[in-house]
């Protein structure tokens, strides 16, 4: 009884928020003025945190065909995501996976409700683990594919790659506390956790030029990082016009500003805090 009511509560607060978010997102949406050629006009968050659903939404529209499909690795109750605008508002299939299993099942119920193409799968994710995710992958070459496990994010997407994966878009979450030239991530780990692998939690992920280095071998084009300094975003060019993705001015490196507010110092000397750490040159 005690459980269900948990649940209850649960589901009560999670469908409050996304009405909130489709309200918000909706009336930022509606209120952008879009150039094709500036990100930062592209971008609002109805359940993102940093402008994604936005710049996604453009992206989007301007690819030449489209399967509707998504992956997101580091879901979360399916509601705070990458994904969920696309689930909710646009009615995608796709893959979440989240490793917290309470949060997957919050994340089942919530999908069940506008989507009959998506689920969540419960999965703690490793380079290990990824072989089992591609089998789960509908599309191998999915719309969006959002990356953000706050730790081998760049082992994991190489393993998934590697593995015959190939989105058109693709968000991934980068550490500015490495600056923007440092080509870098964390040293693979399989049980890494960033609260654990250091205390001021700036030791995880990859670089903003690590990414590029990664991305660019693979034969993507950078497109922006978002406001906050959080996410990048790279497109496979096959999929646009090139029209579109040559005039593209986005920005190349912010400040990751909820770092910058946690520390007050700026990413020369929080690199300087996990210097010591172990790195894997990209």
């Amino acid at each position: 009884m005690f459980t269900t009511i948990v649940n209850y509560l649960l589901d009560s607060r999670d469908r409050q928020r996304i009405a909130i978010a489709l309200i918000k997102g909706n009336a930022m949406r509606q209120a952008r003025q879009i150039e094709l050629t500036n990100p930062i006009t592209w971008e609002f968050s109805g359940f993102s945190q940093n402008g994604e659903d936005g710049i996604i939404e453009v992206l989007r529209k301007q690819l030449r065909s489209s399967n509707r499909y998504f992956v997101e690795i580091g879901a979360s109750n399916g509601v705070e995501n990458n994904s969920a605008w696309l689930v909710v508002a646009e009615r995608y299939k796709g893959l979440m996976i989240e490793g917290d299993a309470r949060l997957v099942k919050r994340a089942n119920r919530n999908i069940a409700i506008y989507s009959i193409g998506a689920q969540c799968k419960a999965m703690f994710v490793t380079v290990e683990t990824t072989s089992a995710i591609l089998k789960l992958i509908r599309h191998r070459d999915p719309d969006v594919f959002s990356l953000d496990i706050d730790g081998n994010d760049y082992h994991v997407a190489q393993a998934l790659m590697n593995g015959g994966l190939r989105p058109k878009i693709i968000v991934v979450e980068y550490n500015s506390a490495y600056g923007p030239d440092r080509e870098l991530s964390i040293a693979y780990r399989p049980d890494f956790s960033v609260r654990q692998a250091h205390s001021s939690r700036l030791y995880y992920g990859v670089s903003i030029a690590g990414w590029r280095k990664f991305f660019e071998t693979k034969g993507y084009r950078f497109v922006t990082v978002d406001q906050n300094g959080v996410n990048a975003f790279f497109v496979d060019p096959v999929w646009f016009d090139s029209s579109f993705i040559d005039n593209i001015q986005g920005a190349e490196f912010v400040e990751n500003q909820a770092q910058l507010c946690a520390h007050g110092v700026s990413n020369e000397e929080q690199f300087a805090i996990i210097k010591d750490q172990k790195f894997s040159q990209i």
